[in-house]
């Protein structure tokens, strides 16, 4: 089977701005004006949605309809975009620009954006959980996950080690094992929720976990390449930053060509996971394909 690659991206993408947007008009209700604009500012601005695009293809890959992981692909994506508020405050990264506009704090105020952060978070739980019955024991499993992955042991644990590791010498090793912290347990996550929720057994949430961590130490090593080989308006965001920060990259450790050569060699063991699933996963390897080929 071949798949368009673009034709699919957009037709999911649609998906899930349309059941984002969907969602925030019930988030926001109630909401102080100002807080729902900044929510609607960060998380509806756009962007790749890989997350949620890869919780609907692993649904999809172990026999599931896409509509079944959309809740919980659509609390990912207000996790992630929580996560991208708080890391581009002046305590953090420090940036000004986020997917080609100004950061929050730059629109409303690091008060206002923080808050908008917190909020996204807490509602995200919500919304994953909305659409529970009759699947109880899928809707627990994937708010237990998501609530691993983004916390002290995961995502938040994984920033509080970057941040300690800015200015020094880092291991290969142990910049694989920050980022898989820092942004590989939500792209993992991501990819198990969407299979959990499609009715996955646990030999192919196993497969699905192999490619996942593939997929999420590839997508960090091409982010470390793109930092210094974009520019604002192709990357969306300030080229070179980590580098500035004093931040270790998989550039300046392996080289430019030796960081590729690396992505290319962790996502080709991840394609390698999806072969039982046959076409179902066909989405999922163009996506992993993609990952390392992408320019922004």
């Amino acid at each position: 089977m071949t798949l368009e690659l673009p034709a699919y991206l957009e037709a999911r993408r649609r998906i899930v701005e349309d059941a984002l947007a969907s969602r925030m008009d019930v988030v926001c209700a109630g909401a102080p004006p100002t807080l729902g604009e900044a929510m609607r500012y960060s998380l509806l601005s756009g962007g790749k949605r890989l997350r949620p695009i890869l919780a609907l293809a692993a649904c999809e890959a172990v026999g599931g309809q896409p509509e079944e992981a959309l809740d919980a692909a659509c609390a990912i994506e207000m996790i992630h975009t929580y996560s991208l508020i708080h890391d581009d405050l002046p305590a953090m990264d420090d940036d000004d620009f986020r997917r080609g506009r100004k950061t929050s704090h730059k629109v409303f105020g690091e008060a206002v954006a923080i808050l908008a952060g917190d909020a996204l978070l807490t509602e995200a739980f919500r919304v994953a959980a909305t659409a529970r019955a009759g699947r109880e024991a899928r809707v627990a499993e994937v708010v237990f996950e998501v609530a691993r992955a983004a916390g002290a042991a995961g995502m938040v644990g994984g920033q509080v080690i970057d941040i300690e590791a800015t200015g020094r010498n880092v291991t290969v090793g142990g910049l694989e094992a920050l980022h898989h912290a820092k942004t590989g347990e939500l792209l993992l996550v991501s990819v198990r929720a969407g299979a959990w929720m499609g009715g996955a057994g646990p030999e192919d949430l196993q497969r699905l976990t192999v490619y996942g961590r593939a997929l999420g130490l590839a997508f960090q090593i091409v982010d470390d390449v793109l930092d210094v080989t974009a520019d604002l308006a192709t990357l969306g965001k300030d080229p070179g930053s980590d580098r500035a920060a004093g931040k270790t990259t998989f550039v300046d450790l392996l080289g430019e060509g030796g960081a590729k050569a690396r992505a290319r060699e962790v996502m080709d063991a991840g394609i390698a996971a999806l072969a039982p699933f046959g076409d179902r996963a066909r989405p999922l390897e163009a996506l992993a394909r993609y990952t390392v080929e992408r320019d922004r």
